[in-house]
């Protein structure tokens, strides 16, 4: 299975978030579009925290920052 890009997570979350807001989903159609959210939102967190992880290495490697500052 593909994994997807923090944008295309995103734009997935956009996505659901209209259809929940639209009010013609039912109950149980909300309750799984509300499932895959959540998902996505967990994702997309390991995915930033390891984009920052990442750059943090980058900084601190070139001297630009002291880990202290953070």
């Amino acid at each position: 299975m593909k994994k997807n890009s923090f944008e295309e997570n995103l734009k997935s979350l956009d996505e659901i978030i209209e259809k929940l807001e639209s009010g013609t989903l039912s109950l149980d159609e909300s309750i799984k579009e509300y499932e895959v959210a959540m998902k996505l939102i967990k994702t997309s967190s390991k995915l930033l925290n390891e984009a920052e992880g990442k750059l943090l290495k980058v900084l601190e490697k070139n001297g630009e920052i002291d880990v202290e500052e953070i």
